[in-house]
């Protein structure tokens, strides 16, 4: 079996992929990010992870790589991780009782033989209605300010969600399901 190597230094991305019990490698993908782009988040989610992959094949031979870029969307606006605690703030009362979409785009990278690959997954997430004191003692925990859309579902944030509909895989940073339909165009069999 080819190489794989996953283009991220993401621990979530890392611990999903260890999940299929087949070795892979990590490799930093030092790929700059344009959030400015003019594109739909979907396709920017796609147009980055390829990128990312991109930057990664460069410097592997006979390797599959794996990229992804994941956003959390509300009314096609990107929200990204918080500058401050009042744009944390922001963002929870935002999302308070509402839904939105986490969005993970895909890329897969044949350096044998060129093939490439990108995809999408969605996953609706539908939050609580939060008290500003929720928020303020979520806030408190440190835990929104180094994530998209100021929580985490994997972790104390799953208290602010009621429901998903959905990979919660994808929602955590990759499409595990997905993933493994895509890899086996590839070559690459996990059962």
């Amino acid at each position: 079996m080819k190489k794989i190597i996953l283009a991220s230094t993401s621990p979530r991305r890392k611990e999903i992929l260890e999940k299929l019990k087949m070795p892979f490698e990590i490799q930093e993908s030092n790929y700059e990010e344009d959030m400015t782009l003019d594109m739909t988040p979907e396709k920017l989610a796609e147009y980055l992870s390829m990128g990312k992959a991109k930057a990664v094949a460069g410097k592997n031979e006979n390797a599959i790589i794996i990229a992804a870029d994941t956003f959390v969307v509300y009314k096609d606006k990107l929200l990204g991780k918080p500058k401050s605690v009042e744009s944390a703030k922001e963002m929870l009362e935002m999302l308070s009782g509402k839904e939105h979409e986490i969005i993970t785009g895909v890329a897969i990278i044949d350096t044998g033989t060129g093939k490439v690959k990108s995809f999408s997954g969605f996953t609706k997430v539908f939050f609580e209605k939060l008290t500003p004191e929720i928020i303020d003692a979520y806030i408190k925990t440190g835990e929104p300010m180094d994530k998209a859309g100021s929580y985490a579902m994997q972790e104390i944030g799953a208290l602010l969600i009621n429901r998903i509909e959905g990979d919660f895989f994808n929602a955590m940073g990759l499409p595990l399901k997905r993933l493994v339909e895509e890899l086996k165009d590839f070559g690459v069999f996990v059962l």
